[in-house]
């Protein structure tokens, strides 16, 4: 990749010159810390000058009925006849109960999108200052890295708003204990539900670069995951009955099936490290 190629030069620059002191690590790091706080700034920003069009476009969006997801569960409920899928309507009433509740609002979705668009940059600023020490066949192993990270990330913010966010919204908001008591739900409450639910399938979604890792250091096996996959298997069903508080079983599945994906694709991506592995200890052997 051409931005790879580029930060390998740069690293070659970075390996010519004298050998760093604690001090000057500690200036390093600053100025990596420094330029990602930038970007979040930046990007906060930008929020913030179009946040009446983010909080009326994305962040009521999943409370919606003609939202995409709805229209796709509702069209499923029509197939199944669980009509529980599907969200007639938000059954519930949004209120700002603190005199500086909507400001606070608008400036926590803020820096929420600030967050998660400058991630790339901000792994990208973490990635810089850990790639000299590492080694050169470390550097080639982990050529990509913050593509892959990056969009793993956006695949699960995408997966978190799309699918998750929409079916536990419906849940909630027409969840009643009896008739007479109307759902009136504070708006910071519910800004942070949304964020908790998509950031937590952004890093859930990291799973496949975690089990690289680990299996780079040698401490996760493809065998040890294959041994454990039924274990697996309960746990990501434990999690996707969390995730989503609806009792169907169809959208409880909905999360568990692209969770259970990930695993085994961590699997495979293991065996692929503990391969290359294998080959470049042949080639030691040999040479």
């Amino acid at each position: 990749m051409a931005l790879d190629q580029d930060w390998d030069d740069e690293l070659d620059e970075e390996k010519d010159g004298t050998e760093m002191s604690f001090l000057d690590h500690l200036e390093e790091l600053r100025w990596h810390i420094i330029r990602s706080i930038a970007a979040i700034l930046i990007f906060t920003i930008a929020a913030w000058i179009f946040r009446n069009e983010i909080f009326g476009i994305i962040i009521m969006g999943p409370t919606k009925v003609d939202f995409w997801t709805n229209q796709v569960l509702c069209r499923l409920a029509d197939v199944t006849g669980m009509t529980s899928l599907c969200m007639q309507q938000a059954d519930f009433i949004l209120q700002s109960r603190e005199v500086s509740g909507q400001f606070m609002m608008a400036l926590t979705q803020s820096i929420i999108v600030g967050l998660m668009f400058a991630f790339p940059y901000a792994f990208y600023e973490v990635w810089r200052f850990i790639r000299p020490g590492l080694k050169s066949k470390e550097l080639k192993a982990a050529r990509g890295a913050v593509f892959w990270v990056s969009m793993l990330f956006f695949i699960g913010v995408s997966f978190g708003y799309f699918v998750v966010a929409p079916m536990a919204i419906n849940f909630l908001a027409n969840f009643k204990l009896d008739p007479s008591i109307q759902n009136q739900f504070d708006i910071n409450d519910y800004i942070s539900l949304l964020s908790m639910l998509t950031l937590a399938c952004g890093l859930t979604f990291q799973l496949p670069m975690v089990a690289f890792v680990l299996s780079q250091v040698g401490i996760l096996t493809p065998s040890f995951m294959r041994e454990y996959r039924k274990h697996a298997l309960i746990v990501i069903l434990l999690v996707a009955a969390i995730i989503t508080p609806s009792p169907d079983v169809i959208s409880q599945l909905l999360v568990a099936f692209p969770l259970f994906g990930l695993y085994e694709i961590s699997i495979i991506v293991s065996g692929r490290v503990l391969r290359r592995k294998m080959r470049e200890e042949a080639a030691e052997a040999n040479d």
